[in-house]
């Protein structure tokens, strides 16, 4: 088939072609992917007569049986109608195992959806799903002010609550960097001004993070834990979707120096419950176990050094813009690596 252009996507996802056998979902925008594969994979079923059953495989669901997704693909169930299978990109649900599903013999008797991280134009899977037949390639990327203005109504709506004019400019600017975090975050909001006429600034101060920073602050989050791996694909998610390397790089330092504040008040004497408590602005509630978790994983000694390396790498990408990609990518995986070092260790935590 071809790819959807963005301008087209809304009309696909309310009527998808009736002889569409497969789907995928892909970008930097992992909440959005989600949200769209939900959406069409309940569309699907419910246009079924009966309804179609909609079941979910990832990788570890082919480590026995590598042609289990094909038995379900191309099996017509007796009970209900056509069977929807959302399955998430990997090692084994890639191009190679799809192709001859999508490219070979006859129409899928079920209907594949796939959700993928970010793939450029000459990716195999992106590329498979923009040329076979009776299938269909959607990007999702982070929400323009026109699609998060339409999303704030569509969910306050919901609520039956009313936002004013001021409200709404400051909750815009907090929101779009993951269509998943910008929902919880418009929905917390409406939760909290359940009872009042309309939602006023205060409210948003009180209630709302800035969700783009959290997002990013999510790299460093887990490159302070040690989790390599989720730092580098977080980060070049980043990247692929317009970010800047330095302002990342900026964001782990504040977020790697609240980390030594709290570090240094509980060697100080403080309780980590106090400490944490103090900090200035307040952790956001969906921060606050995993930063507990890493002050008892960090000494001062070993935060001073992280601080030294990101303030080094800060520096050089201000000099060399061009190299700044790959020198923040370093420093994800230099900080992932302190954290994993028995010498990162903190002796205690009160």
């Amino acid at each position: 088939m071809a790819a959807i252009k963005a301008a087209q996507v809304a009309q696909f996802l309310k009527a998808p072609p009736s002889a569409i056998s497969a789907v995928l979902f892909f970008g930097s925008d992992p909440g959005l992917v989600a949200e769209r594969s939900q959406q069409l994979a309940k569309l699907l079923a419910d246009r079924e007569q009966p309804a179609g059953d909609v079941i979910r495989f990832d990788d570890s669901d082919l480590e026995d049986d590598s042609g289990r997704l094909a038995v379900e693909l191309n099996t017509r169930p007796m009970f209900s109608g056509r069977r929807i299978v959302r399955a998430t990109a990997g090692r084994r649900i890639s191009a190679q195992l799809l192709k001859p599903l999508l490219t070979s013999g006859p129409s899928l008797e079920g209907v594949l959806i796939v959700e993928a991280a970010n793939l450029k134009p000459d990716d195999a899977l992106r590329a498979l799903f923009e040329s076979a037949p009776q299938t269909a390639a959607i990007g999702c990327y982070p929400d323009s002010s026109a699609d998060l203005d339409t999303l704030v109504d569509q969910v306050l709506s919901g609520f039956g609550v009313k936002i004013s004019l001021d409200a709404r400019t400051l909750l815009l600017a907090r929101l779009g960097a993951d269509r998943a975090l910008s929902r919880a975050e418009i929905e917390k909001l409406a939760i909290y001004a359940l009872g009042r006429d309309v939602i006023q600034p205060d409210d948003v101060d009180a209630i709302v993070g800035d969700a783009a920073d959290l997002a990013l602050e999510g790299i460093a989050e887990a490159a302070a834990h040690g989790r390599a791996r989720d730092a580098i694909s977080d980060y070049g998610r980043a990247i692929a979707s317009g970010e800047s390397a330095q302002a990342i790089i900026l964001i782990a330092q504040r977020y790697f120096l609240r980390l030594h504040r709290v570090r240094a008040d509980i060697d100080a004497g403080r309780s980590l419950d106090d400490a944490l408590r103090a900090l200035r602005p307040p952790l956001h509630f969906k921060q606050r176990d995993a930063f507990a978790a890493q002050v008892r994983l960090w000494s001062a000694s070993a935060l001073d050094a992280a601080l030294k390396r990101i303030a080094e790498t800060a520096k050089a990408a201000r000099r060399s813009s061009a190299l700044e990609d790959t020198l923040g990518e370093r420093l994800m995986l230099a900080l992932a690596a302190m954290a994993a070092a028995p010498s990162s260790r903190a002796a205690r935590s009160r």
